[in-house]
């Protein structure tokens, strides 16, 4: 097992893309990592866009970002909800600033825009939010997956196999 000494956030909340948390919580996972399922309220079971279940294991207070190595942020409609959480932007900024891993796909672009961390990065996302990527000063690609640095980015759930396997990489590099 790569990644058992890894310590991993994975964000929740309603409607999260259910292949896109639970891709690449559970290909982290089979590669050792402790991957911790985050959400406002630990115990809550949160559901997906078509119905996956996800219980929050810890609650974003409970976090505390510098004993992590990295944070996973879903796509579907839960990032318009996480975007609006100060502990949420206070965690990806933790990890922009200490250059751990931020794994992003789809709309989890937009956490990203929100805490201020795209200025002159290259990310790719679902082509529905460039114009927000862009206008946050990424340099935006449409790729299945760009790496630029510490952040790894995808585009939809078709991607996630490429997503996941520079995710692994980038874990086991940092």
């Amino acid at each position: 097992m790569s990644l058992k000494t890894k310590q991993i956030i994975a964000l929740v909340d309603e409607d999260f893309e259910d292949l896109e948390l639970w891709g690449p919580v559970m290909r982290l996972r089979e590669e050792g990592a402790n991957v911790i399922l985050t959400g406002k309220e630990k115990g809550k079971t949160y559901y997906g866009k078509y119905g996956v279940p996800a219980e929050a294991e810890a609650n974003f207070s409970d976090i505390n970002p510098q004993d992590f190595d990295g944070i996973l942020v879903p796509g579907g409609w839960a990032p318009d909800k996480l975007r609006r959480f100060d502990e949420v932007i206070h965690m990806v900024q933790h990890m922009e600033e200490n250059k751990k891993i931020i794994g992003q796909i789809c709309h989890a672009g937009w956490v990203l825009v929100s805490a201020n961390i795209l200025e002159g990065k290259k990310v790719t996302s679902t082509p529905g939010i460039k114009d927000d990527m862009k206008n946050a000063g990424a340099i935006w690609s449409d790729e299945e997956v760009v790496v630029d640095g510490n952040i790894v980015s995808s585009r939809r759930p078709p991607d996630i196999p490429a997503y996941c396997k520079e995710l692994v990489k980038a874990f086991m590099n940092n």
